[in-house]
């Protein structure tokens, strides 16, 4: 068996295009461009190069953004004060933060202060709240958000299969872990100390794999025919490898994400998707209760 690959390059260009008639035509209704504030608090250069992508990305779709930056020696009351400010500007529909921040910045509080309809990484506690209720409108962490539209795409059948889902952090493996159990999924969610982890993948009709650990998953960890989504970004001198050996799962399941190609394209669409549908909700008269 040789499995299918989601191609996630060419579905994010597809639907970046279309989105990007979305957003035109929202400019052209409003009299505003949907736009992205991008908070960066210190000098992690990796963030800095996280920041430069997002912008260009952007660009790409017709969305504006906005770079807000604090310094390393930045306070929190700084870090406040500018949240603050882009929650009352009108003109901002959605704002991140980017990580890491400096030691002295308490993240979880300042994630707390962000307006939940401008919050478009889906941190705050008003939409994962919102997100494990299934109570709409809600925003949904873009790398989960992309994983399950390309299962979608793929046509994949959730009804009653077993999904297992290796990793348990709060922006991929907790949310994909409620998108599948509000598709009917039976869902289980493990991580890096699981007991026998690899029997009860084995297990798995659909296996998502964010650990964060280069090529953990081995083809004999499939189930034959399992759909495997293989959130992994691991950078090494041989090139970017995801969280499964993915010549070895490729042998045995049904349908694979690539590495690279696969959700990493998929995740910076749905961030703008996600900004779209922030501005879309600035203009709805709405209360959004935390």
């Amino acid at each position: 068996m040789s499995a299918e690959l989601l191609d996630g390059s060419g579905l994010a260009k597809r639907l970046k295009a279309e989105l990007a008639r979305d957003a035109a035509a929202f400019a052209a209704e409003n009299g505003v461009i949907p736009t992205l504030a991008v908070v960066w608090i210190g000098d992690d250069e990796a963030a800095a190069g996280y920041a430069r992508a997002i912008v260009r990305n952007c660009k790409g779709a017709g969305i504006n953004t906005r770079q807000e930056t604090l310094g390393e020696h930045a306070t929190q009351q700084d870090a406040e004060r500018a949240i603050d400010a882009l929650n009352r500007d009108e003109s901002v529909h959605g704002i991140m933060i980017l990580e890491p921040v400096p030691d002295q910045i308490d993240l979880p509080r300042l994630i707390n202060r962000l307006s939940p309809v401008k919050d478009v990484d889906g941190v705050h506690p008003a939409n994962i709240g919102r997100l494990v209720s299934q109570r709409p409108p809600y925003f949904v962490p873009a790398t989960p958000a992309g994983g399950m539209r390309l299962l979608e795409e793929a046509g994949v059948e959730f009804r009653g299969k077993r999904a297992v889902v290796v990793g348990r952090s709060d922006i991929v493996g907790k949310p994909m872990a409620m998108l599948l159990l509000h598709k009917h999924c039976t869902v289980t969610i493990a991580h890096s100390r699981t007991q026998d982890l690899a029997a009860l993948c084995s297990e798995a009709d659909i296996l998502c794999v964010a650990v964060g650990r280069a090529e953990m998953v081995r083809g004999d960890w499939i189930k034959p025919g399992a759909v495997v989504i293989d959130f992994g970004t691991n950078y090494s001198d041989d090139g970017v490898q995801g969280d499964c050996a993915q010549d070895e799962v490729a042998q045995v399941a049904g349908m694979l994400t690539p590495v690279p190609g696969g959700t990493g394209p998929m995740t910076n669409y749905m961030l703008l998707d996600n900004v779209l549908r922030a501005a879309h909700l600035s203009t709805e008269a709405f209360v959004y209760r935390a």
